[in-house]
């Protein structure tokens, strides 16, 4: 495997795994196809080496250019997605076409040249489980985490969408013989990431000394991992993945939304109560967690970031050393949010 193509590679999760591949693996070229949607960010790559990654601005429901891109490389690793949740909300057209339609169009060059594909999917294709006060661990019982096993039970128009491009991978696979593998991953955070999302919202929020917004109550439970642990997984899963199977990527940080915003107030030196409350959004998701014990034990693969805390501390200082990647996005982004909360 020499040259493989990332689409949503200049997005938060596609451009941090280029940037791992390059940093890791300096025989492999990268071509990114992405579209440089609101999401997409060409300075993402900025400092990568021009000789090993190619940016194609181009659609991945565009048939001909993915053919054309497609019978050249090796493999494919697809994380271009609509994924914000408010957004999809608001407008599901855009999440079926780019998320189902997408998809299909990959697959269908992947099968003609046989090439290698890899699909990157969420963790909120399986539905949400019990809230719990007492935030689990390690070793629990049946039911009390995802699994490659649980029944899909999406929720929202961003995740039925990705569940059912989930689903067309699976059956490409059996009735084609796509040689596919599938992740699904809990919440990532970490550099990159755009404001519009939880984590970064809030430490931008601070930095422009607006109060931070909390949905609800704050009680409901994401699982996260920093992106950095996520592309060295789909790595491990890429190389060493068995063809067909799906591997769930966690890193047991089970955190609830009131604990992750009062732990980032803190860190950036203000009360743990500065923030509003506001109305929750519709069909919130209660609680993820992701069970992650088989891609530990067959492919070997361990998290580096296994203190939330920390790894919180260094997306924050991220943040603070960045300005210039995210102020022209702010006002927008809180303008949108205002009006989607009338």
């Amino acid at each position: 495997m020499k040259n493989i193509i990332v689409t949503g590679g200049a997005g938060f999760i596609g451009s941090n795994f280029v940037h791992y591949v390059v940093n890791n693996h300096p025989d492999i070229n990268i071509t990114v196809l992405d579209k440089l949607t609101y999401a997409g960010n060409k300075e993402n790559l900025v400092g990568l080496p021009a000789d090993r990654v190619e940016l194609v601005v181009g659609d991945i429901t565009d048939a001909e250019l993915v053919d054309h891109l497609v019978k050249e490389a090796d493999a494919v690793v697809h994380y271009a997605a609509e994924s914000h949740n408010d957004n999809s909300l608001k407008d599901p057209f855009p999440f079926v076409q780019t998320n189902i339609i997408g998809t299909y169009t990959l697959i269908e060059a992947c099968r003609k040249y046989g090439v290698r594909y890899h699909h990157v999917s969420t963790d909120e294709v399986y539905g949400d489980l019990p809230l719990r006060e007492d935030l689990p661990g390690k070793g629990d019982g049946p039911g009390e985490k995802f699994t490659s096993e649980t029944p899909y039970n999406p929720s929202s128009p961003y995740s039925s969408t990705k569940a059912g491009s989930d689903l067309l991978v699976k059956a490409w696979v059996r009735s084609f013989g796509l040689e596919a593998t599938i992740s699904n991953c809990s919440n990532n955070y970490g550099p990159y990431q755009h404001i519009e999302k939880f984590i970064p919202r809030q430490i931008t929020n601070i930095l422009s000394d607006i109060r931070p917004k909390l949905y609800g109550d704050g009680k409901n439970v994401r699982d996260w991992i920093h992106t950095n642990d996520h592309s060295s997984a789909v790595w491990a899963i890429l190389t060493k993945g068995q063809i067909g199977e799906t591997y769930l990527i966690g890193a047991d940080g089970e955190e609830n939304n009131k604990h992750v915003l009062e732990l980032i107030l803190e860190l950036m030196d203000q009360p743990k109560d500065a923030y509003d409350h506001v109305q929750d959004r519709a069909g919130h998701d209660l609680r993820y967690a992701i069970d992650s014990t088989r891609l530990r034990e067959e492919l070997g693969w361990t998290p580096q970031f296994t203190n939330f805390k920390d790894g919180l501390a260094d997306t924050i200082q991220w943040y603070a050393e960045n300005k210039e990647w995210w102020t022209a996005q702010k006002e927008a982004v809180e303008a949108n949010y205002a009006k989607n909360n009338q």
